[in-house]
């Protein structure tokens, strides 16, 4: 199989999301779940993405879909589209599964996939976390990670537009 279709057989759909999750669950494989826009990838994002998968076996990555992404961050974002945002995604090694979200939060998709560990970034308080009651409820966790100080997307986006 060529590497190109190894990145987009990690791309699925919600329902195939969670056949497979089911599928590593019967093997015996701690699920983590983290969810985001990713717009305009940065070293702070890989840094908190491989310290998530640390976490379990698999890491399962919610992206929010364009239209999301717009109302979470208005009309100028995302800068990248979110197949181009998921392909990024989906090359990472430490990514096993990549799923898009269109709600204004993962909730329903955290229902859904029903993930062993929660994480987010520390700016969250652990049971302020969307998801917190699901993952809790069943006997999993919720963790925070650290952001590596001074990078963001909101920033990159700033400075792109100064120099303009």
């Amino acid at each position: 199989m060529k590497e190109l279709e190894k990145i987009y057989l990690k791309i699925k759909s919600r329902d195939e999301a969670k056949s497979l999750v089911e599928k590593w669950n019967a093997n015996g494989e701690k699920i983590v779940f983290t969810n985001g826009c990713f717009d305009i990838v940065h070293r702070g994002h890989i840094d908190y993405l491989s310290k998530a998968k640390d976490l379990g076996t698999r890491l399962v990555l919610g992206l929010n879909t364009d239209a999301s992404v717009q109302r979470l961050k208005g009309p100028e974002r995302p800068v990248v589209d979110e197949q181009s945002r998921a392909i990024l995604l989906a090359s990472m090694q430490f990514i096993d599964l990549v799923v898009y979200f269109d709600e204004d939060t993962p909730y329903e998709l955290i229902r859904t996939l029903q993930p062993d560990v929660l994480v987010k970034g520390s700016d969250y308080k652990a049971s302020d976390i969307v998801g917190y009651d699901v993952v809790t409820g069943k006997g999993g966790s919720v963790e925070t990670i650290d952001f590596v100080e001074g990078f963001s997307t909101s920033s990159i986006v700033e400075k792109i537009k100064q120099l303009m």
